[in-house]
């Protein structure tokens, strides 16, 4: 019985020793891809197109990182947008875009598909952002525009003015 045990552990050790193969060099196999990947990446801008601002508030937004980064980066993607922003604090988006590519009608679809809670209301196109700060003109003699010097005294604004520096008075 003993020289019978012998025998089984030599065989399943001949067998292992047999089965086991210690090649050092793995197979490389060849496979033939037909999809090719797009390595321009970024988005193609035409320089020729009229670009457009839209700006427009949202309701539903309930964080910064959350909501606005993931409505903003959905619009930016968009093909024909050129830039995109939200200001959660303010609860508006601010868009330039190209008009033959995208319209307004697209970009209130394109917030809607972020979730289903958000709403766009009061869309406008502008010249200019709201948070974008208005040039001074050549002319300009306001204490919150022109050169700050010795010599320049503080002027009040006037009523109508819808400068930054004048719409903050204290």
């Amino acid at each position: 019985m003993k020289t019978l045990k012998n025998i089984f552990a030599i065989a399943l050790i001949s067998v292992s020793i047999v089965a086991c193969k210690s090649d050092k060099d793995p197979e490389v196999i060849t496979v033939e891809s037909t999809s090719q990947i797009n390595t321009n990446a970024a988005k193609k801008l035409d320089p020729n197109a009229t670009y457009a601002k839209a700006e427009f508030g949202i309701e539903g937004m309930t964080c910064a990182m959350g909501c606005a980064k993931t409505i903003e980066k959905k619009m930016a993607r968009m093909d024909g947008v050129k830039s995109a922003k939200v200001d959660f604090d303010k609860q508006i988006a601010m868009v330039e875009y190209d008009e033959a590519m995208v319209t307004p009608k697209t970009l209130e679809e394109a917030v809607s598909k972020a979730g289903d809670t958000y709403k766009v209301k009061d869309m406008k196109t502008v010249e200019s952002f709201s948070t974008e700060k208005e040039a001074c003109k050549a002319n300009c003699d306001k204490a919150c525009c022109a050169e700050k010097s010795e010599d320049s005294k503080k002027m009040a604004c006037a009523e109508d003015c819808k400068k930054d520096c004048c719409s903050k008075k204290a």
